[in-house]
């Protein structure tokens, strides 16, 4: 473990928001340096086997950024075209949007309405089938609404046309950071931590009776994306071996903390090092506000980029509006400044219920962080 003594608080920070809760790791760059480096806690539902080194987790919706900067590498390769309709790169596809729009949460698909068979979570092509045959909920670049599960299939099939090969290759070989996957490999499913459920009365708070309401109301746009296919809401499934080993690509990015810093430490030092992934056209492109205002599946005040979430309402997770990353259910979050030079990732395995706020844990951490700079 290293923390540079300059970010002692931010290490301090960190013990204390996480002790006795499972276990989390938090990894920190600043100017492409690597400042904090921690881990602590344990890793199995007995509290055993101690959190190490290389211990990974799965981070939800964080992997959401980790497609993005995929895509954005394609761009600037040349590969893909943002203003592009779907359609040129997936023929069939029967919604007229562009690319960007998928990004952007504005393609109007965050939901299949029909009733999807069990197994479907877990069977690629049948959610592609359905989303491409599928109608939008709303005329595609007119509004914006999270795409909570189905902005994995959606952006990854693009990028599985455009790069040839699974996307579960691509994020590894194209990206190039250790022990970030979609999909983990079964080689590595002894380093997965157990994903602890959320205590009662620790940070929880009540999401807003508004989501509550559209999430129990039958074919809602909310309750369509959260709760179809409904097997995504069976407990303790991602602790699963089959949920771990598939290709959920919103939902089933496993990492250490400490790549998801590398990846967001790579892309705000493009106007600082050689060796970032993106250039600064591309970066301040991709990382632009697109989607601003009221989101028509979380009923709230959301800011999404080109796949990228935004601080906002509900996720303030950086005090710079210009930062970028994404958070994840239950507590993983992992963002850059460009400005301020920083990346910052913490994966927990003690999920916290917080619908209606950030993560209680991030904001002690990210204080303590900018603070130091």
């Amino acid at each position: 473990m290293w923390c540079d003594p300059a970010f002692a608080p931010v290490a301090d920070a960190f013990r204390q928001t996480d002790a006795g809760q499972g276990g989390a790791a938090l990894a920190v760059y600043v100017d492409g340096r690597v400042v904090v480096d921690l881990w602590q806690g344990t890793a199995d539902p007995d509290g055993v086997r101690r959190w190490e080194r290389d211990t990974v987790v799965n981070v939800f919706s964080v992997s959401k950024g980790v497609l993005a900067t995929l895509a954005h590498l394609y761009v600037q390769r040349g590969l893909l075209d943002l203003d592009a309709p779907v359609a040129r790169y997936w023929p069939g596809f029967a919604t007229v949007t562009t690319v960007a729009d998928l990004l952007a949460h504005r393609s109007g698909l965050p939901a299949v309405r029909r009733e999807l068979p069990p197994g479907s979570l877990f069977d690629w092509d049948a959610m592609t089938a359905a989303l491409a045959a599928e109608s939008p909920w709303w005329t595609p670049g007119e509004r914006h609404g999270y795409h909570a599960v189905t902005f994995g299939w959606l952006v990854g099939e693009v990028l599985r046309r455009v790069g040839g090969r699974p996307l579960r290759d691509l994020v590894r070989d194209e990206l190039g950071v250790p022990d970030l996957w979609i999909g983990l490999p079964a080689a590595e499913a002894g380093r997965a931590a157990y994903l602890a459920p959320p205590l009662a009365g620790h940070g929880q708070d009540v999401a807003p009776s508004s989501l509550i309401n559209a999430m129990s109301e039958p074919g809602s746009i909310t309750m369509k994306a959260f709760c179809n296919p409904a097997e995504q809401l069976t407990p303790g499934l991602a602790n699963t071996a089959r949920w771990r080993a598939a290709e959920i690509p919103a939902s089933n990015g496993h990492a250490t903390a400490r790549a998801l810093a590398t990846l967001y430490g790579r892309l705000v030092s493009c106007r600082r090092r050689a060796g970032a992934i993106l250039g600064p056209d591309v970066l301040g492109r991709a990382v632009a506000p697109r989607s601003e205002g009221r989101d028509e599946v979380l009923l709230a005040q959301t800011r999404f980029a080109l796949g990228y979430m935004l601080p906002c309402e509900i996720r303030p997770f950086a005090p710079n509006p210009r930062a970028f990353g994404h958070s994840g259910s239950g507590g993983a979050l992992a963002f850059g400044d460009p400005d301020a030079g920083v990346a910052l990732a913490y994966t927990p395995s003690r999920l916290v219920v917080s619908a209606a706020g950030p993560d209680p844990r991030w904001k002690p951490m990210v204080a303590a962080l900018y603070a130091c700079l």
